[in-house]
C-alpha cells in the first residue's frame, strides 16, 4: 500500500495528495484488508499550511526510501528508519494537531508497513488469541477507531481503540494537551473526546465487521502477519451521565462483537466522578453488570471477548486489595495498569508545565506505574494476565513491565515522541533481553521479580 503511494507521488500526485488533507477521516479501510475501499478518500479538516508541507515532506520520504530497493523487508526497514525525519517537524505543531495529522496519516496508509516478521521469542497465546509479539499501543491514540489497519501495520501486537463513549462529546475546553519534551511526558485533559459508539460501531461494521482472532497454538509465530493483529476497545462514560453502568452496558451492546477484547474504563481522571467506579462495591456492580450483558449475546465457537479494567496508579493499599478481590471473585480477563496520574512526580516538578491540570503519562509515570504492577501480580496470585501501561520508552522498559508481573505492554507517550521507528526498536531491544537472561519464551519471563 505504502509503495503505491510512493510510486504515485513520484509521478506528480504530490498536489492531489495535499489537497485530500483538507478535511476529517470519514470510513478508512477494514485493518483487516489491504484491498482498496470504495468509498470517499478520508480527509483533514481546516489542514493548516504546515501540516501540507509536513505531509509533503512524509511522502517524498515515503518515494525516495522506495526507490532505493525493491525487497519488501529491506523496504520496510528503510521506511521505519527514514520516519525519524519527520519527528522534529511534528513537534512545531500544536499537540492536538500533531495527533490528527498522525490519525489521518495512518488511516490512509501513509505510515510504513512492517515486512519482517517478529522473533519467535516474542510470541505468546493470551486469552486464546495469538500475539505475534506483546507490544501493544494504548487507547487515546485512536479514539474513533479511524486508523486501526495503519496502526497495526506498524508492527504493533495489538491496538486498543477508544475510550468510546456512549453519547458524542467536544471533551473539554483547549488547550488540553501539553508537551513536556525534556521529561519525555505530556499532560491531558481531554476528557473522552470522541464520536460516539453509533459512529464508532458504523465505523468497525463498514470494516467488514468482527475481525478472526489470530489462530492459537497450532500456528507457528511466521504466520502471523501485521495488519492482523489484535484489536481492543476501550469503553467509558459521558460526563453527563448519571448510570455509569447503562453506559458501559450500551458500549458492551454496541461494540463487543468488533472486539477481541473490551476494557471498562474507570480510571481517566479528566471525567467526574470516574474514579470512584475504582471502589470495592461499586466496581463489583459495575462489572457484574457488563459482565451479564456481554454473556446475554450471542457468540460463536469462539466465545465472548476477554473482560478487562483499566485502573488508576494513584491507589492505595487498600484499593488495590479490594480490587485484587473483585477481579479474582468475578473471573476478570485482566487488568491494564495503569492509567494517567494526577501526581507530579519530582521529575517533572521543575516544569512549569506540571502546573496544568490532568493526567500525566511517559516516563515520569513509569515507576509509579511499575509498583503497581508488581502489587497486583502479587495480590492476583499471577492468576490473571496484566498489561503493563505507563512510561513504556525502550526494550528494557517493557522487559521491566514484563518482570514485573506484566503478560503484554502498552505503550503511548513514547510513541508520540518517537514516531512509528520506535516499534521494531522495542521489539528488538525487548527480544535481546530476554535472551541475555536466558529465557527461552515471553512465558518465562512474566513475574520473574515477583517470585
Amino acid at each position: 500500500m505504502t509503495g503505491r503511494f510512493a510510486f504515485r507521488f513520484m509521478k506528480g500526485s504530490l498536489t492531489q495528495k495535499l489537497k485530500q488533507m483538507a478535511s476529517p477521516v470519514a470510513n478508512p479501510r477494514h485493518y483487516c484488508s489491504s484491498s482498496s475501499s470504495s468509498s470517499a478518500k478520508p480527509k483533514l479538516s481546516q489542514s493548516s499550511r504546515k501540516e501540507r508541507l509536513l505531509a509533503g515532506a512524509a511522502i517524498g520520504v515515503v518515494g525516495g526510501a522506495y526507490a532505493s530497493t525493491l525487497d519488501k523487508e529491506t523496504f520496510s526497514g528503510w521506511l521505519f528508519t527514514a520516519t525519524k525525519a519527520l519527528n522534529p517537524m511534528f513537534a512545531l505543531l500544536d499537540p492536538e494537531v500533531a495527533h490528527r495529522l498522525a490519525i489521518s496519516a495512518a488511516a490512509r496508509g501513509w505510515v510504513p508497513r512492517e515486512q519482517r516478521p517478529d522473533q519467535q521469542i516474542l510470541g505468546l497465546e493470551v486469552w486464546g488469541r495469538r500475539f505475534s509479539n506483546p507490544i501493544g499501543l494504548a487507547a487515546g491514540f485512536d479514539k474513533n477507531a479511524e486508523a486501526v489497519e495503519g496502526l497495526l501495520g506498524l508492527g504493533f501486537g495489538f491496538v486498543e481503540v477508544g475510550s468510546v463513549t456512549p453519547i458524542p462529546q467536544e471533551g473539554n475546553p483547549k488547550p488540553r494537551m501539553f508537551r513536556l519534551r525534556n521529561e519525555g511526558a505530556l499532560i491531558n485533559r481531554c476528557g473522552f473526546n470522541g464520536e460516539g459508539i453509533v459512529a464508532v460501531a458504523e465505523r468497525l461494521d463498514t470494516q467488514n465487521g468482527k475481525r478472526k482472532p489470530e489462530k492459537t497454538s497450532t500456528s507457528s509465530n511466521d504466520e502471523v502477519k501485521h495488519g492482523q493483529g489484535i484489536l481492543g476497545v476501550n469503553i467509558g462514560k459521558n460526563k453527563t451521565s448519571e448510570d455509569a453502568a447503562a453506559d458501559y452496558v450500551q458500549g458492551v451492546h454496541a461494540l463487543s462483537q468488533y472486539a477481541d477484547y473490551l476494557v471498562i474504563n474507570v480510571s481517566s481522571p479528566n471525567t467526574p466522578g470516574l474514579r470512584k467506579l475504582q471502589g470495592r462495591n461499586q466496581l463489583k456492580d459495575l462489572v457484574q453488570k457488563v459482565k451479564a450483558a456481554r454473556d446475554e449475546m450471542e457468540w460463536g465457537k469462539v466465545g465472548p471477548p476477554p473482560l478487562l479494567v483499566k485502573i488508576a496508579p494513584d491507589l492505595s493499599k487498600q484499593d488495590l486489595e479490594d480490587i485484587a478481590v473483585v477481579a479474582l471473585d468475578l473471573h476478570l480477563d485482566g487488568l491494564i495498569i495503569s492509567n494517567t496520574t494526577i501526581s507530579r512526580p519530582e521529575a517533572v516538578e521543575s516544569n512549569p508545565v506540571s502546573e496544568e491540570g490532568g493526567g500525566l503519562s511517559g516516563k515520569p509515570l513509569f515507576n509509579l506505574s511499575n509498583d503497581i504492577l508488581k502489587d497486583m501480580y502479587i495480590l492476583t496470585k499471577g492468576k490473571i494476565p496484566l498489561v503493563g501501561c505507563g512510561g513504556v520508552s525502550s526494550g528494557e522498559d517493557a522487559y521491566k513491565k514484563i518482570r514485573a508481573g506484566a503478560t503484554l505492554v502498552q505503550l503511548y507517550t513514547a510513541f508520540a515522541y518517537g514516531g512509528p521507528a520506535l516499534i521494531p526498536q522495542i521489539k528488538a531491544e525487548l527480544a535481546g533481553c530476554l535472551e541475555r537472561d536466558g529465557f527461552k519464551s515471553m512465558y518465562d519471563a512474566i513475574g520473574a521479580d515477583c517470585r
